[in-house]
């Protein structure tokens, strides 16, 4: 990975996380929904901060390239993000049917 790409890649995280934060602050997001985002945001600075973690899970799991290693984590990441909506919805749901 270049440099350029490195910087980038931080730029951008930090910009998330500005976001996140200021979501947060204008109560846009409540903070239980929020820590899945900052969970999220953490796990790419660590990829990218050590690309060797990244490798090393690929590995251990059997999975050839590192890129489908990091494909396979956002996909799970979205089924995750998918269930906590659905679980909401749901939620949401029963209460307007109850009033």
């Amino acid at each position: 990975m270049t440099n350029t790409l490195k910087i980038a890649l931080v730029l951008a995280i930090v910009i998330y996380y500005i976001i996140v934060l200021k979501l947060l602050k204008k109560g846009s997001l409540s903070l239980r929904y929020s820590l899945i985002w900052l969970i999220m945001g953490l796990c790419l600075a660590v990829m990218l901060i050590f690309p060797q973690v990244l490798v090393k899970i690929c590995e251990i799991l059997g999975i050839v390239e590192p890129i489908n290693g990091l494909f396979t984590v956002f996909i799970g990441f979205i089924l995750m993000l998918l269930m906590l909506l659905s679980s909401i919805v749901s939620r949401q749901s029963d209460k307007i049917k109850n009033l």
